[in-house]
């Protein structure tokens, strides 16, 4: 058998290497079409053939500059820059005359969104459709395919291409993901041998950590179309709704033994929110991709795989904005060539499949043309005429940044906010003006509102491809009502500005900053780093009418290295930058305890560390890094598993380990951590660590089993059954002990928090060892199956335990979920400031 699958392989290399010889652009374009001889094709600026090599962004680049240059058809923008600086451009395609008219078609065509749109004759306009390519940065066939479908448009002859580019605006951007694209194209590029080895084991096909899927900080992107946290989501979600195209496309690989997909996706698992008509419609513009693959010989399959759930998806996100998203996801030879269960399948191949998916998908928008803006035009109107006449209102009385967060997303979005008019109550929360928000349900955007906005825990399938609930509101731990009379919204923020916080006065003797902000931990560690000495509030306490929490943080004025004048300055500038108020104040005698009591802690500065690399989740190591380095402007040093063993610990006073797979940290790297720990660190680990962390020795706790036995299950059923046992995101109540401090700057006694693992922990008999603790109800939203409900009823998410001079804290959920759960982004920073105290 070796013997016969080295001949085969050799016989593949001789054969691959003839084919790639011979490869030209007539293996990809379509027959009978003539091209423009002065419109340079893409191995003029690349040197090479599509498909020879994997385009680094840089070069893709180069070739898209060079077609706005020379081609009446595209220009060219740059709508701004990734994390590492690389443009984010988007092209337009069109006719020369539609170029002329460009911001007059655009305004037109946004007129079918709005109020009185029925008047609007829709059988002379161009249909909109935004093509996007590889936002998952090593399933590069998309951006590949972009150099040849850019070149087709540019420079193809003829009636066909004259009518497609008349009746049709392509907001075409060839690369989702640029700094994930340059990543893998360096890795493919460099593992290429002369004579490309088809064999799966070879280096080329197994990326070094963490690959090129993510971006920058290491976040899958598709994720983010409805968080738009990121640098890349933010200028895309702008195109969105500068255009509000009727087809955006999604260009994606999958598994290299699969062939091609295309939606619909699993008809069951598609969001009650999106209407029928939509998949009717994605349906109809298959039967046109289903006829491209048919004529070049390539299997595709529909309706089997994926969902349309999830709106924080590229080809979900459309669907909840009057649009039709659809996902292709070609089978991927990660590299140059791979052997799968379909034979050798090469890097042009998947190129080929791309490129096809692409042009079928504009030919069925210049035939659909006018069926397809007539469903944007009803889509608005229906969302209107349901929307009925209340509000949602949502803020918080000791957050007002977390409240700012939320309104700054929803104005991205396009959602109308008003300021809140007066003070009220609704359900025991108080809302009052300056951090509260105001959401009329009678606007255009009522339905994606909606869809950020809702609560469900009923769902027609048990199977979702992403998470089944991501409501806004709990995840920034805000207040929030529904159904709140319009008659409390006051006018329209058209500019949103952050809240307004009084200015620090001068003090001779102290000042508090209480934790409750959510930029609370960037003020104090700006203090600390400045070394200056402050202290944290074990008690409650208040002065004079103004109540002090847990947590307040106390800073003196004697005995620091600036004097008061200097101290006072720079305590203004502290509060300045991260809009987070400190007050002077001038006696230590308050009521409860006094500011020159023992209940106050010395707190030192933080030196943390993360363990990143081989064996460590990406996706949760890259939330981390970034809420330090984006959010709280901290430091943060990523130590790889593979030098771990030689790394000087002594360095930091906390190390997070995120979730993890596989074993990269074994029984060497827990004794290097323990003894760290008892010198005095404090270990953070999440999600599964709580295995890791029971098996090294760190803590005692006992982890739930699951006993579940599928009765009445077929053999056909059993992935269903499993599945459906999974938790893939969904948000819980617990109750919280707010004297705790992994608790501090939490006003409420009960919490939100997503969770996407069963791991089900038992509480601790001695009730205060249970800070955090899932109620006896606890599902908020999203599916959770009934006997995991039954299982995390009254567990613990939070443990903590001392080791000797340090401490070991475990949370089984991830408190940082794609840099939008801002709820619960504090617990983590309790632990890094208040290990100690624990």
């Amino acid at each position: 058998m070796r013997y016969f699958i080295t001949v085969l392989s050799l016989l593949f290399c001789l054969q691959f290497q003839a084919q790639e010889k011979d490869l030209s652009l007539s293996y990809y374009l379509p027959e009978d079409v003539t091209y423009n001889q002065e419109i340079p094709t893409p191995q003029k600026i690349l040197g090479y053939i599509p498909g020879e090599w994997h385009v680094s962004h840089d070069l893709l680049l180069n070739y898209m500059r060079e077609l706005d240059r020379v081609s009446p058809r595209i220009s060219m923008e740059t709508r701004g820059h990734t994390y590492e600086g690389r443009p984010l451009i988007l092209l337009t395609i069109t006719s020369e005359e539609n170029h002329e008219n460009i911001e007059e078609i655009r305004k037109n065509h946004l007129a079918l969104t709005e109020e009185n749109a029925s008047t609007i004759n829709t059988e002379d306009m161009p249909v909109v459709v935004n093509q996007g390519f590889s936002i998952h940065g090593n399933e590069a066939s998309g951006s590949n395919a972009a150099l040849i479908a850019a070149y087709h448009l540019a420079a193809a002859e003829g009636p066909e291409i004259e009518e497609l580019l008349q009746n049709t605006i392509i907001l075409f951007d060839p690369a989702f993901n640029p700094d994930g694209l340059q990543r893998f194209a360096y890795w493919a590029n460099t593992n290429k041998s002369k004579n490309i080895n088809p064999d799966p084991q070879d280096r080329e096909y197994r990326e070094v950590w963490p690959g090129g899927r993510t971006n920058h900080y290491w976040f899958d992107m598709n994720r983010d179309w409805l968080p738009v946290q990121l640098a890349e989501s933010q200028v895309r979600l702008t195109t969105f709704h500068k255009w509000y195209p009727n087809i955006l496309t999604d260009h994606h690989e999958m598994g290299s033994n699969s062939t091609f997909f295309f939606q619909p996706g699993i008809p069951s698992r598609t969001h009650p929110l999106t209407p029928d008509i939509n998949q009717d419609l994605t349906r109809e513009i298959g039967t046109y991709h289903a006829a491209a693959f048919d004529e070049l010989g390539s299997f595709y399959y529909t309706e089997e795989d994926y969902d349309d759930f999830y709106y924080g998806k590229g080809s979900t996100f459309p669907d909840v904005n009057g649009s039709i998203g659809i996902l292709f996801e070609q089978a991927s030879s990660r590299g140059h060539a791979q052997e799968t269960d379909n034979g050798i399948l090469t890097f042009p191949f998947t190129i080929r499949n791309q490129l096809t998916a692409a042009l079928s998908t504009l030919e069925a928008a210049k035939n659909m043309r006018v069926k397809l803006l007539n469903y944007q035009r009803e889509f608005y109107t229906n969302a209107r005429n349901s929307a009925g006449k209340g509000a949602w209102v949502f803020g918080s009385t000791k957050d007002a940044s977390s409240a700012y967060e939320l309104a700054k997303i929803l104005k991205k979005h396009q959602v109308k906010v008003h300021e809140l008019k007066e003070n009220f109550e609704s359900g025991g929360k108080q809302f009052k003006k300056g951090s509260t928000y105001v959401v009329p349900k009678d606007q255009r955007q009522h339905r994606l509102a909606e869809a950020m906005f809702e609560k469900r825990t009923e769902f027609q399938d048990s199977l979702f491809y992403d998470i089944s609930a991501w409501n806004f509101p709990m995840a920034f731990n805000l207040d929030f009502a529904e159904n709140v009379r319009i008659g409390n919204a006051g006018n329209e923020i058209q500019e949103l500005q952050k809240p307004e916080i009084s200015a620090t006065e001068k003090s001779e003797y102290a000042y508090l900053m209480e934790w409750h902000d959510f930029y609370a931990p960037k003020a104090l560690n700006m203090i600390l780093e400045k070394d200056l000495r402050a202290k944290v509030g074990m008690k409650q306490f208040s002065n004079g009418d103004k109540k002090y929490d847990y947590g307040t943080i106390l800073i003196p004025v004697q005995n620091q290295k600036l004097d008061a004048s200097e101290l006072h300055e720079f305590l203004q500038k502290v509060s300045e930058e991260s809009n987070v108020e400190i007050s002077a104040i001038n006696t230590g005698l308050t009521n409860g305890i006094n500011l020159g009591s023992r209940q106050f802690r010395a707190l030192e500065p933080a030196s943390v560390a993360l363990i990143v690399g081989d064996g460590i989740t990406p996706y949760d190591a890259g939330e981390i890094w970034h809420l330090f380095d984006q959010r709280y402007d901290m430091k943060i040093t990523k130590l790889d598993t593979r030098s771990f063993s030689n790394a000087d610990l002594s360095r930091y006073t906390d190390i997070i380990i995120p979730n993890t797979w596989g074993n990269s940290l074994g029984k060497n790297e827990a004794d290097k951590l323990k003894t760290w720990v008892k010198n005095g660190g404090t270990l953070i680990g999440y999600r599964n660590m709580a295995r890791w962390f029971k098996r090294h020795g760190f803590m005692e706790m006992e982890i739930k089993k699951d006993t579940l036995v599928a009765e009445n299950v077929s053999f056909e059923d059993r992935r269903d059954f499993t599945g459906a046992q999974g938790i893939g995101g969904a948000i819980f109540e617990a109750n919280t002990d707010r004297s705790h401090p992994v608790n501090f700057g939490y006003k409420d006694d009960k919490i939100a928090l997503f969770r996407n693992t069963t791991i089900f922990i038992k509480a601790d008999e001695q009730s205060y060892k249970n800070p955090i603790k899932y109620s006896e109800k606890p599902l908020l939203s999203g599916y959770i199956s009934k006997p995991n409900l039954d299982s995390i009823a009254g567990t613990v998410p939070f443990k903590h335990t001392g080791m000797k001079r340090g401490n070991v804290i475990l949370f089984t959920d991830n408190t940082n979920f794609r840099a939008f759960w801002f709820g619960t982004n504090k617990l983590l920073m309790n632990a890094i400031f208040f290990g100690d105290e624990m």
